[in-house]
């Protein structure tokens, strides 16, 4: 079974200028950036991929490039959500059977069960595949949170194994990894501690924009090189601030395509960041002492 560590990137989605349509051409280029500076890991249709905007059929086409083009070169997790459990079931049996190595799952995410139907809906999950879970926790956005007490009784069942936790908040993190599950960080202004306190790996949205500096820090922190990590960090840690205190996704997708990347812009209703955003922006990268493209789309 393909363990889950290290720096794991849920890609960026990008669409042609309309915006109605996806962009393949540039999401190969994307996981092929993503691949070349060695991150260990792609997610395909994660929050980042904003994934509440993409159909079904998008969906599926997008696990589909992803599987093939990071088969046998890093680990391809698909995240496989839906409000209900029978949707999700389907759409983890599809992506278990394009070779994914982990399955990200959220709990049910709208008008949601009580805590003893998530429960429910991850053990019925588990039983009908085979592919480990990563039981994703945002719930700031799901209005469901899946807490220590809560995960530690999901570990008892036989494929899960992981979690994402995307609160952003330390002690939280701490907590979880005291249970003795893997606890891949989702929060990107976390990173650099959350590896620290024992995460084996970081599920990244911000590492689309900085996939090598990203690599390089989990790297050296393996290495215990931990005053390197910590100036690497320093670098690091504007942009993603940035990232988390403004729309999250523009501000990952401007990133990126400001750092040499080319990922366009949102589906709508999400907007691409006023000019005086992108302003900041540019000076929250001045830290990496990388080249910065004039525009951000």
């Amino acid at each position: 079974m393909a363990e889950i560590k290290g720096i794991c990137v849920p890609t960026c989605t990008p669409f042609d200028s309309t915006g109605d349509n996806l962009n393949e051409k540039a999401l190969s280029s994307h996981i092929e950036r993503l691949l070349e500076a060695g991150v260990h890991a792609v997610v395909s249709c994660g929050g980042t991929g904003e994934f509440a905007y993409l159909s079904e059929a998008e969906r599926r086409q997008i696990h589909q490039l992803v599987a093939k083009q990071v088969r046998g070169r890093a680990r391809f997790v698909a995240q496989s959500s839906a409000v209900s459990t029978r949707d999700t079931i389907e759409n983890a049996k599809f992506a278990e059977g394009l070779g994914a190595d982990a399955l990200m799952i959220l709990p049910p995410y709208f008008e949601g069960p009580i805590m003893d139907g998530v429960m429910w809906h991850f053990e019925a999950v588990a039983r009908a595949i085979k592919t480990p879970i990563i039981v994703y926790n945002i719930p700031q956005n799901t209005n469901r949170d899946i807490t220590p007490d809560l995960f530690s009784r999901l570990l008892q069942i036989e494929n899960i194994q992981y979690i994402k936790d995307s609160t952003g908040d330390f002690t939280r993190i701490q907590q979880l990894v005291a249970t003795g599950g893997k606890v891949l960080n989702g929060g990107d202004t976390l990173a650099f501690p959350a590896l620290l306190a024992g995460c084996p790996g970081l599920i990244w949205g911000g590492a689309n924009a900085t996939p090598n500096e990203a690599v390089r820090l989990y790297d050296l922190v393996t290495k215990r090189d931990l005053d390197a990590a910590a100036a690497l960090w320093k670098a690091l840690l504007p942009a993603q601030l940035f990232y988390w205190t403004h729309d999250y996704n523009s501000s990952v997708k401007a990133a990126t395509n400001l750092l040499g990347g080319n990922v366009g812009i949102c589906r709508k209703p999400a907007l691409p960041l006023p000019e005086s955003q992108v302003t900041e922006l540019k000076s929250a990268l001045l830290s990496l002492g990388r080249p910065i493209a004039a525009t951000a789309q």
